[in-house]
Order: structure tokens, then C-alpha cells, then sequence
């Protein structure tokens, strides 16, 4: 009977090895899920791979005349391999809701509780306390082992309890695959406290780490649809937001008065409306980034056309020796737009805004500066919608970011990152 149980143990470890190796053909096949969750489970199935075969490792051992020392060694390395994922899990946990892992107190004691549980399974051994093999080489729990596992089986509450915690930051199928992630195991690990069933542990964790991939991946395709349609109704849109009517009949109003005045200067200002309205027409259909040179020559015209209506009250400057990059488009030109039209204040005298380019180790960095009346929520949310939007255009087109800063008492920068290698 011994020996029908053992076999059952090892073909369901090999089962489970199977299983695992299957988990890590589909991380490295299946298009759509961001790079962090990829690493996440390809390490995660590793980790699991090499507690299957540890446990393969460990069944037929017990049919082999080998010393007990080395049957101890095998399931030693196969617990400490079994508690593995589940930091593994915590990290990701944390990661999926924005915090930082390192600081975390979560993390931090879920480290902890491994670090116990790291010495027990070591000395355990020596001490004798957990277990032992009889001559006919049977391995047998002695009544305290479950004290063995009190650790591991307190980490998988402990993060059960942070899942709950933060049910509203994750997705639905996030949540949903964080479930099935972690009940089952923690089950299986509490039965495990009382009952010898190592190899359906395995097994479970495998089957449960693979059902939570599919509903990861799953969610962030339909993301990643979300965010195509989105890109694709502000490209259907864009020219209703940029093309605002009363800064098409200030410009025209500009325009006819200057004829008299300064022909030449409303020549001028024609020749840069032009240009505004062609890059506009340009962004519009253009699906991929573009130079940084053509975004800067697009908002070096709306901003000359502005000048021609504030005169003397609009002072710009530029900074811009780094071009050679690419970004997407109406990036510049609409953070340019929301600073004059949202942090200038007429009565306050003139409004200087600054543009301002460099490279940096990872990639090349965009600056906005002005001094005006700062980026603050007055009720009104068109300046933090236009924003996000192009923040959101950004991580979807090139993986950048943007970022704000705005001072108490006035000025706003706005930072735009474009790395030089934008994730796959």
C-alpha cells in the first residue's frame, strides 16, 4: 500500500512538473501581458518546476540505498523551494497596486516570517524534532511538525489579509486571480500541518499559478484594447480639443488688425497659423511617434501665434540642444497649450514659460516651466483631464511617463520622460 501511495506521489509530482513547464511555454508565447507580470510568473513556474522535481527527486530516493542524510537534504530543499512563491507573491501583490515593495511592513514581515522558517527547516535535521526515517526508509512526522509550518501557513494569511485590503486598487480579474491564487494553497498548506500530502501541495500551487495567469493575462488584453480604443477616440476627437474656436477668431481678429499696422508681421503670423494648422492636421494621422524636432517646430508656431495676440505679456524661451528622439504626437504642443491657457493670468504681469530638453542615462527628459498661477484644482478639471490623457498616450506609445510639479505660490513643471528602449 506504501508503495502504491509513494508511486501516486511521484507521478503527481511529474504531473505537476508538467504542468509548470507548460505555465512557462505560455508566459514566453502569449503576447499582451506587461513586462513585470511576465517576469513575475516565468520566475514563479521556475520556482515551482524545481519544487516538482525535488519532490520526483525525493519519491525515488526511498527505493535507492542511500544514506538518510541525503533522503533529509532532498526534502529539506524541496519545503524551502515550496515557500518561495509566496514573497514571490507578496512582491507581486504590492507591485499590481503601485507600492513600493522595500518598504512595505507587509513585505517586510512576510521576510521575516521566511527567515524563521528558513532556520527551522535547517536545523531540523539535527534537532530531530519535526522527523525522522525508520530502517524500512519511511518518512514519518513526528506530532510538533506542524509547528513546522506555522511560518509559511501565517504568510499566506498575511497576504490573503493585504489582498483584502486592497481589493478596490486591483482590477476585478486581478482580484479573482489573487484568489485563486493564494486559497488554495493556503488550504493545502493547512491540511498539509496535519496530513502528509507535499505532492498535492505541489500540484495545487501549479494549477492554481496557472489559472491566475490566464485571468492576468486576460485582463491586461482587454487593458490594452481599452487603451487602443482610447487612443483611437482622442485621435477621432483631438481636433475638436486642440482646435478651440476662440483661439481660431482671436488669431484671425490678430491678423486682420495687423494688416494695416505691420503687414509684415501678419504675413508672418499666416505663415505660423500654417504651420499650426499642418502639424495639427499631421499629428492627426500619425499612429507612431514622431521626431521631437517636428513636435518643437509645431509648438514653436502655436506659441508664435500667441505671442502676435498676448504681444509683450507672452515671453518664451528655448532650451532644446537634444532633438534626436521621438515622440509621440501632440505631446509638447498641448502641455505648452495648457500652461498658457490655465497658468497665465493676465493680471499678474507677464508670463514666462520655458522648454527645455537633455539626454539622460535612460533615455531623454522634456521640461515645461512657467511662472503662473500654478497647477492648482479649482473645480475646473479640463487642465487635469488634457493632461492625463497625454500621460496616459505616452506609457501606451513609448513607455514614458509625465509628471507635475507646481509650487505654492505659483510657477508649474511639467516633466516628460521618453526612455530609449520603450517596453515590448
Amino acid at each position: 500500500m506504501t508503495d502504491l501511495i509513494d508511486q501516486f506521489y511521484v507521478f503527481i509530482s511529474a504531473a505537476g512538473l508538467l504542468i509548470s513547464m507548460m505555465g512557462q511555454w505560455l508566459v514566453a508565447v502569449m503576447p499582451g501581458s506587461e513586462r513585470w507580470s511576465r517576469r513575475f510568473f516565468r520566475s514563479y513556474f521556475f520556482a515551482l518546476m524545481l519544487c516538482c522535481i525535488s519532490s520526483i527527486i525525493e519519491g525515488v530516493l526511498y527505493y535507492c540505498p542511500v544514506p538518510n542524510a541525503a533522503i533529509y537534504f532532498v526534502v529539506a530543499l524541496e519545503c524551502l523551494l515550496l515557500s518561495l512563491p509566496m514573497p514571490m507573491m507578496t512582491a507581486y501583490l504590492l507591485h499590481c497596486c503601485g507600492e513600493d515593495v522595500r518598504k512595505n511592513r507587509l513585505f517586510r514581515t512576510v521576510l521575516c516570517l521566511m527567515a524563521v522558517y528558513f532556520i527551522l527547516v535547517a536545523v531540523g535535521p539535527f534537532i530531530g524534532w519535526y522527523t525522522y526515517i525508520t530502517p524500512d526508509m519511511q518518512y514519518i512526522r513526528k506530532p510538533i511538525y506542524s509547528l513546522l509550518l506555522v511560518p509559511v501557513v501565517t504568510i499566506m494569511l498575511l497576504n490573503l489579509e493585504g489582498l483584502i485590503k486592497r481589493r478596490k486598487q486591483l482590477a476585478h480579474k486581478v482580484f479573482i486571480a489573487f484568489h485563486i491564487g493564494m486559497v488554495p494553497l493556503a488550504v493545502s498548506l493547512i491540511v498539509q500541518m496535519f496530513i502528509d500530502i507535499l505532492p498535492i501541495v505541489d500540484i495545487s500551487y501549479v494549477l492554481s499559478a496557472l489559472v491566475m495567469y490566464s485571468f492576468v493575462l486576460s485582463e491586461q488584453i482587454e487593458q490594452d484594447l481599452r487603451y487602443q480604443q482610447e487612443i483611437a477616440n482622442q485621435r477621432a476627437s483631438i481636433m475638436v480639443l486642440q482646435m478651440r474656436p476662440h483661439f481660431i477668431y482671436n488669431t484671425m481678429t490678430s491678423i486682420y488688425c495687423l494688416c494695416n499696422q505691420d503687414p509684415k508681421r501678419a504675413r508672418q503670423v499666416i505663415m505660423d497659423f500654417t504651420t499650426y494648422l499642418r502639424r495639427n492636421f499631421t499629428a492627426i494621422a500619425s499612429a507612431d511617434p514622431i521626431p521631437f524636432s517636428a513636435e518643437l517646430e509645431h509648438t514653436k508656431a502655436y506659441l508664435a501665434v500667441e505671442q502676435a495676440q498676448y504681444e509683450d505679456s507672452l515671453y518664451v524661451e528655448y532650451d532644446t540642444p537634444h532633438t534626436l528622439f521621438r515622440i509621440p504626437p501632440l505631446t509638447l504642443q498641448p502641455v505648452v497649450e495648457n500652461a498658457v491657457k490655465h497658468g497665465r493670468d493676465p493680471y499678474s504681469g507677464p508670463f514666462h514659460i520655458s522648454i527645455r530638453t537633455r539626454k539622460t542615462d535612460s533615455g531623454s527628459e522634456i521640461v515645461v516651466a512657467d511662472d503662473g498661477v500654478g497647477f492648482v484644482c479649482d473645480g475646473n478639471d479640463e487642465p487635469h483631464i488634457a493632461l492625463n490623457n497625454i500621460k496616459k498616450r505616452l506609457e501606451i506609445m513609448c513607455g514614458g511617463s509625465l509628471s507635475i510639479i507646481s509650487g505654492r505660490e505659483g510657477g508649474t513643471a511639467v516633466t516628460i520622460t521618453i526612455p530609449d528602449n520603450p517596453p515590448g
